[in-house]
Protein backbone atom coordinates (compact mmCIF):
# COMPACT_ATOMS: atom_id res chain seq x y z
CA UNK A 1 0.00 0.00 0.00
CA UNK A 2 1.22 3.34 -0.83
CA UNK A 3 1.63 5.99 1.84
CA UNK A 4 -0.16 8.88 1.56
CA UNK A 5 1.74 12.06 4.26
CA UNK A 6 1.13 15.47 4.44
CA UNK A 7 3.17 18.77 5.36
CA UNK A 8 0.27 21.14 5.35
CA UNK A 9 -2.96 21.59 5.51
CA UNK A 10 -5.44 23.89 4.06
CA UNK A 11 -8.93 24.63 3.39
CA UNK A 12 -10.39 23.58 0.05
CA UNK A 13 -11.94 27.18 -0.34
CA UNK A 14 -8.87 28.36 -0.77
CA UNK A 15 -7.90 26.17 -3.76
CA UNK A 16 -11.04 27.70 -5.15
CA UNK A 17 -9.67 31.14 -4.68
CA UNK A 18 -6.09 30.37 -6.11
CA UNK A 19 -7.44 28.51 -8.98
CA UNK A 20 -10.29 31.27 -9.91
CA UNK A 21 -6.77 33.87 -9.95
CA UNK A 22 -4.75 31.53 -11.96
CA UNK A 23 -7.85 30.92 -14.58
CA UNK A 24 -8.42 35.05 -14.70
CA UNK A 25 -4.78 35.52 -15.74
CA UNK A 26 -4.93 32.97 -18.13
CA UNK A 27 -8.52 33.71 -19.74
CA UNK A 28 -10.11 37.23 -19.97
CA UNK A 29 -13.30 36.03 -20.27
CA UNK A 30 -13.05 34.75 -16.96
CA UNK A 31 -15.56 36.89 -14.53
CA UNK A 32 -16.33 36.43 -11.19
CA UNK A 33 -19.93 37.06 -8.95
CA UNK A 34 -20.34 37.01 -5.36
CA UNK A 35 -23.64 36.88 -3.03
CA UNK A 36 -21.82 39.24 -0.48
CA UNK A 37 -19.51 36.22 0.43
CA UNK A 38 -16.25 37.35 -0.55
CA UNK A 39 -13.80 36.62 2.15
CA UNK A 40 -15.52 33.28 2.73
CA UNK A 41 -15.14 32.30 -0.89
CA UNK A 42 -11.17 33.67 -1.12
CA UNK A 43 -12.13 35.87 -4.07
CA UNK A 44 -10.20 38.78 -2.80
CA UNK A 45 -6.86 38.19 -4.81
CA UNK A 46 -9.32 37.68 -8.02
CA UNK A 47 -11.07 40.97 -6.80
CA UNK A 48 -7.70 42.91 -6.38
CA UNK A 49 -6.23 41.82 -9.88
CA UNK A 50 -9.15 42.18 -11.76
CA UNK A 51 -11.25 44.49 -10.17
CA UNK A 52 -13.36 45.33 -13.53
CA UNK A 53 -14.18 41.91 -13.94
CA UNK A 54 -15.65 41.16 -10.48
CA UNK A 55 -19.27 41.67 -9.51
CA UNK A 56 -20.71 42.00 -6.11
CA UNK A 57 -24.59 41.13 -6.44
CA UNK A 58 -24.93 41.19 -2.30
CA UNK A 59 -27.49 38.91 -0.46
CA UNK A 60 -29.59 37.99 -3.91
CA UNK A 61 -28.54 34.63 -5.16
CA UNK A 62 -31.44 34.10 -7.70
CA UNK A 63 -30.35 37.36 -9.10
CA UNK A 64 -26.47 36.17 -9.21
CA UNK A 65 -27.40 33.15 -11.38
CA UNK A 66 -29.62 34.88 -13.90
CA UNK A 67 -27.08 37.70 -14.42
CA UNK A 68 -23.80 34.75 -14.53
CA UNK A 69 -26.19 33.01 -17.61
CA UNK A 70 -27.09 36.26 -18.96
CA UNK A 71 -23.02 36.76 -19.01
CA UNK A 72 -22.75 34.01 -21.08
CA UNK A 73 -24.42 34.85 -24.12
CA UNK A 74 -21.66 37.37 -25.01
CA UNK A 75 -18.93 34.95 -24.17
CA UNK A 76 -18.07 35.57 -20.55
CA UNK A 77 -17.32 32.58 -18.02
CA UNK A 78 -19.15 33.43 -15.22
CA UNK A 79 -18.00 31.88 -11.85
CA UNK A 80 -20.97 32.08 -9.07
CA UNK A 81 -19.28 32.44 -5.34
CA UNK A 82 -21.89 31.28 -2.08
CA UNK A 83 -22.13 28.85 0.44
CA UNK A 84 -23.36 25.71 -0.78
CA UNK A 85 -26.96 25.89 0.40
CA UNK A 86 -27.67 29.31 -1.16
CA UNK A 87 -25.99 27.80 -4.00
CA UNK A 88 -28.20 25.55 -4.43
CA UNK A 89 -31.34 24.90 -2.76
CA UNK A 90 -32.22 28.86 -2.47
CA UNK A 91 -31.66 28.97 -6.45
CA UNK A 92 -32.80 25.83 -7.81
CA UNK A 93 -35.46 27.27 -10.37
CA UNK A 94 -33.10 29.85 -11.47
CA UNK A 95 -30.09 27.19 -12.25
CA UNK A 96 -32.90 24.87 -13.57
CA UNK A 97 -34.32 27.34 -16.42
CA UNK A 98 -31.77 29.44 -16.75
CA UNK A 99 -28.44 27.47 -16.73
CA UNK A 100 -29.27 23.86 -16.65
CA UNK A 101 -31.84 23.90 -19.53
CA UNK A 102 -30.39 26.66 -21.63
CA UNK A 103 -27.23 24.68 -21.05
CA UNK A 104 -24.91 27.83 -20.26
CA UNK A 105 -21.65 27.90 -19.64
CA UNK A 106 -21.57 29.10 -15.78
CA UNK A 107 -19.58 27.86 -12.92
CA UNK A 108 -21.61 27.13 -10.10
CA UNK A 109 -18.49 27.25 -6.90
CA UNK A 110 -20.20 26.42 -3.82
CA UNK A 111 -18.01 26.71 0.12
CA UNK A 112 -19.03 25.42 3.12
CA UNK A 113 -20.68 22.46 2.34
CA UNK A 114 -21.76 19.58 4.33
CA UNK A 115 -21.59 19.17 7.93
CA UNK A 116 -18.11 20.40 8.28
CA UNK A 117 -19.86 23.96 7.93
CA UNK A 118 -20.26 23.14 11.56
CA UNK A 119 -21.64 26.04 14.13
CA UNK A 120 -23.71 27.51 11.74
CA UNK A 121 -26.15 24.57 12.05
CA UNK A 122 -28.72 22.64 9.72
CA UNK A 123 -29.80 25.50 8.23
CA UNK A 124 -26.80 26.14 6.38
CA UNK A 125 -24.99 22.80 6.62
CA UNK A 126 -26.55 21.00 2.88
CA UNK A 127 -26.47 17.44 2.43
CA UNK A 128 -28.45 17.30 -0.53
CA UNK A 129 -26.84 19.36 -2.83
CA UNK A 130 -25.09 16.71 -4.86
CA UNK A 131 -27.82 14.70 -5.28
CA UNK A 132 -30.08 17.95 -6.58
CA UNK A 133 -27.33 18.97 -8.58
CA UNK A 134 -26.76 15.36 -10.26
CA UNK A 135 -30.04 15.39 -11.47
CA UNK A 136 -30.49 18.44 -13.84
CA UNK A 137 -29.63 16.87 -17.07
CA UNK A 138 -26.37 18.47 -19.04
CA UNK A 139 -24.84 19.18 -14.95
CA UNK A 140 -21.33 18.51 -14.28
CA UNK A 141 -21.02 17.68 -10.56
CA UNK A 142 -17.47 17.67 -9.39
CA UNK A 143 -16.44 17.21 -5.24
CA UNK A 144 -12.34 17.73 -4.74
CA UNK A 145 -10.52 16.62 -1.90
CA UNK A 146 -8.08 18.87 -0.69
CA UNK A 147 -6.28 22.42 -1.68
CA UNK A 148 -4.08 21.46 -4.71
CA UNK A 149 -7.36 19.08 -6.50
CA UNK A 150 -9.60 21.63 -5.74
CA UNK A 151 -7.30 24.48 -7.38
CA UNK A 152 -6.68 22.37 -10.22
CA UNK A 153 -10.14 21.22 -10.55
CA UNK A 154 -11.02 25.11 -11.14
CA UNK A 155 -8.80 25.42 -13.57
CA UNK A 156 -10.23 22.45 -15.73
CA UNK A 157 -13.59 23.77 -15.31
CA UNK A 158 -13.04 26.98 -16.95
CA UNK A 159 -11.75 25.40 -19.74
CA UNK A 160 -14.62 23.11 -20.29
CA UNK A 161 -17.46 24.14 -21.84
CA UNK A 162 -21.04 23.51 -20.09
CA UNK A 163 -22.69 24.19 -16.63
CA UNK A 164 -20.82 23.04 -13.80
CA UNK A 165 -21.39 22.74 -9.95
CA UNK A 166 -17.72 22.50 -8.33
CA UNK A 167 -18.86 21.61 -4.59
CA UNK A 168 -15.68 22.29 -1.93
CA UNK A 169 -15.30 23.35 2.17
CA UNK A 170 -14.28 25.49 4.88
CA UNK A 171 -12.39 22.95 7.18
CA UNK A 172 -8.57 22.82 7.03
CA UNK A 173 -7.84 19.52 5.12
CA UNK A 174 -4.58 17.99 4.95
CA UNK A 175 -3.30 18.61 1.35
CA UNK A 176 -1.94 15.21 -0.40
CA UNK A 177 -2.40 15.37 -3.66
CA UNK A 178 0.42 16.74 -6.21
CA UNK A 179 0.76 20.69 -6.82
CA UNK A 180 0.73 20.24 -10.37
CA UNK A 181 -1.64 17.83 -11.28
CA UNK A 182 -3.93 17.58 -14.28
CA UNK A 183 -7.41 17.34 -13.20
CA UNK A 184 -9.52 15.12 -15.62
CA UNK A 185 -13.09 15.65 -15.52
CA UNK A 186 -15.19 12.97 -15.39
CA UNK A 187 -11.98 10.62 -14.60
CA UNK A 188 -11.73 8.75 -10.85
CA UNK A 189 -7.88 8.46 -9.22
CA UNK A 190 -6.64 5.87 -8.35
CA UNK A 191 -5.31 6.32 -4.52
CA UNK A 192 -4.61 2.93 -3.79
CA UNK A 193 -4.61 -0.53 -5.28
CA UNK A 194 -6.08 -3.17 -3.52
CA UNK A 195 -8.11 -7.08 -3.90
CA UNK A 196 -10.47 -7.17 -1.00
CA UNK A 197 -12.54 -4.33 -0.86
CA UNK A 198 -13.74 -1.43 -2.94
CA UNK A 199 -13.89 2.08 -1.16
CA UNK A 200 -15.38 4.63 -3.09
CA UNK A 201 -14.73 8.39 -1.46
CA UNK A 202 -14.90 11.86 -2.49
CA UNK A 203 -14.34 15.26 -1.08
CA UNK A 204 -13.20 15.32 3.25
CA UNK A 205 -13.65 11.36 2.86
CA UNK A 206 -10.89 10.90 0.73
CA UNK A 207 -7.81 11.26 3.10
CA UNK A 208 -10.10 9.44 5.95
CA UNK A 209 -10.61 6.45 3.79
CA UNK A 210 -6.42 6.99 3.61
CA UNK A 211 -6.23 6.73 6.90
CA UNK A 212 -8.76 3.80 6.73
CA UNK A 213 -7.09 1.86 4.12
CA UNK A 214 -3.79 1.54 6.42
CA UNK A 215 -5.75 0.34 9.78
CA UNK A 216 -7.09 -2.82 7.53
CA UNK A 217 -4.03 -3.11 6.01
CA UNK A 218 -3.03 -3.74 9.90
CA UNK A 219 -5.74 -6.29 9.67
CA UNK A 220 -4.48 -7.56 6.43
CA UNK A 221 -7.24 -6.56 4.67
CA UNK A 222 -6.20 -5.03 1.24
CA UNK A 223 -8.55 -1.92 0.58
CA UNK A 224 -8.66 -0.42 -3.40
CA UNK A 225 -9.46 3.35 -2.67
CA UNK A 226 -10.63 5.26 -5.48
CA UNK A 227 -11.12 8.96 -5.30
CA UNK A 228 -14.24 9.92 -7.28
CA UNK A 229 -14.21 13.83 -7.52
CA UNK A 230 -16.12 13.95 -10.18
CA UNK A 231 -19.94 12.48 -9.67
CA UNK A 232 -21.32 13.36 -13.01
CA UNK A 233 -20.27 12.61 -15.14
CA UNK A 234 -19.33 8.82 -13.24
CA UNK A 235 -16.17 7.26 -14.06
CA UNK A 236 -18.31 3.88 -14.86
CA UNK A 237 -15.19 1.87 -16.24
CA UNK A 238 -12.98 2.52 -13.37
CA UNK A 239 -15.83 1.63 -10.73
CA UNK A 240 -16.60 -1.52 -12.63
CA UNK A 241 -13.23 -2.68 -13.13
CA UNK A 242 -12.58 -2.16 -9.47
CA UNK A 243 -15.31 -4.09 -8.38
CA UNK A 244 -14.90 -6.58 -10.37
CA UNK A 245 -11.56 -7.56 -8.62
CA UNK A 246 -12.56 -6.41 -5.01
CA UNK A 247 -16.44 -7.53 -5.10
CA UNK A 248 -17.50 -5.99 -2.21
CA UNK A 249 -17.95 -1.72 -1.90
CA UNK A 250 -17.73 1.06 0.01
CA UNK A 251 -18.79 4.79 -0.47
CA UNK A 252 -17.73 7.24 1.55
CA UNK A 253 -19.51 10.78 1.46
CA UNK A 254 -20.08 14.03 3.41
CA UNK A 255 -23.45 14.00 2.11
CA UNK A 256 -26.85 12.57 2.52
CA UNK A 257 -27.49 8.69 1.92
CA UNK A 258 -29.97 9.55 -0.20
CA UNK A 259 -28.93 10.47 -3.38
CA UNK A 260 -25.48 10.85 -3.71
CA UNK A 261 -22.22 9.59 -4.51
CA UNK A 262 -23.17 6.00 -3.09
CA UNK A 263 -27.04 6.23 -4.73
CA UNK A 264 -24.75 6.94 -8.05
CA UNK A 265 -22.47 3.92 -7.86
CA UNK A 266 -25.50 2.02 -6.36
CA UNK A 267 -27.39 2.49 -9.92
CA UNK A 268 -24.33 1.67 -11.44
CA UNK A 269 -24.14 -1.60 -10.04
CA UNK A 270 -27.24 -2.83 -10.04
CA UNK A 271 -27.10 -2.29 -14.63
CA UNK A 272 -24.14 -4.21 -14.56
CA UNK A 273 -23.14 -5.84 -11.67
CA UNK A 274 -25.25 -6.25 -8.21
CA UNK A 275 -22.02 -6.15 -5.68
CA UNK A 276 -22.57 -5.75 -1.47
CA UNK A 277 -22.47 -2.26 -0.95
CA UNK A 278 -22.11 -0.23 2.61
CA UNK A 279 -22.65 3.70 2.79
CA UNK A 280 -20.63 5.88 4.87
CA UNK A 281 -22.92 8.98 4.64
CA UNK A 282 -25.55 11.06 6.80
CA UNK A 283 -28.54 8.71 7.01
CA UNK A 284 -31.46 10.36 5.72
CA UNK A 285 -31.32 13.38 8.75
CA UNK A 286 -30.05 17.18 9.08
CA UNK A 287 -27.15 18.25 11.07
CA UNK A 288 -26.87 20.13 14.22
CA UNK A 289 -24.32 22.91 15.60
CA UNK A 290 -21.30 21.65 16.03
CA UNK A 291 -17.64 21.60 16.32
CA UNK A 292 -16.83 19.94 12.50
CA UNK A 293 -15.13 17.34 13.65
CA UNK A 294 -17.05 16.25 16.49
CA UNK A 295 -19.94 16.40 14.18
CA UNK A 296 -18.55 13.76 11.74
CA UNK A 297 -18.11 11.82 14.56
CA UNK A 298 -21.44 11.74 15.80
CA UNK A 299 -22.56 11.22 12.40
CA UNK A 300 -20.54 8.48 11.31
CA UNK A 301 -18.12 10.38 8.57
CA UNK A 302 -14.72 9.12 9.74
CA UNK A 303 -12.20 6.47 9.74
CA UNK A 304 -13.75 3.81 12.09
CA UNK A 305 -17.13 4.02 10.46
CA UNK A 306 -15.10 2.97 7.03
CA UNK A 307 -12.92 0.64 8.51
CA UNK A 308 -16.71 -1.08 10.06
CA UNK A 309 -18.22 -0.30 6.62
CA UNK A 310 -15.35 -2.40 4.80
CA UNK A 311 -15.39 -5.16 7.37
CA UNK A 312 -18.85 -5.78 6.84
CA UNK A 313 -19.07 -5.60 3.41
CA UNK A 314 -16.27 -8.25 2.95
CA UNK A 315 -18.82 -10.10 5.36
CA UNK A 316 -21.18 -10.10 3.30
CA UNK A 317 -19.64 -10.88 0.02
CA UNK A 318 -18.60 -13.77 1.38
CA UNK A 319 -22.31 -15.20 2.81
Amino acid sequence: MKKYTYTEQKDTRSGFGAGLLEAGRKNPNVVALCADLVGSLKMDPFIKEFPERFFQIGIAEANMIGIAAGMTIGGKIPFTGTFANFSTGRVYDQIRQSVAYSDKNVKICASHAGLTLGEDGATHQILEDIGMMKMLPGMTVINPCDFNQTKAATLAIAEFEGPVYLRFGRPVVPIFTDSDQKFEIGKAWMVNEGKDVSIFATGHLVWKAIQAGEILAEMGIDAEIINIHTIKPLDEKAILTSVAKTGCVVSAEEHNRLGGLGDSIAQLLARNNPTPQEYVAVDDSFGESGVPEQLMEKYGLNVDSIVKAAQKAIQRKGK
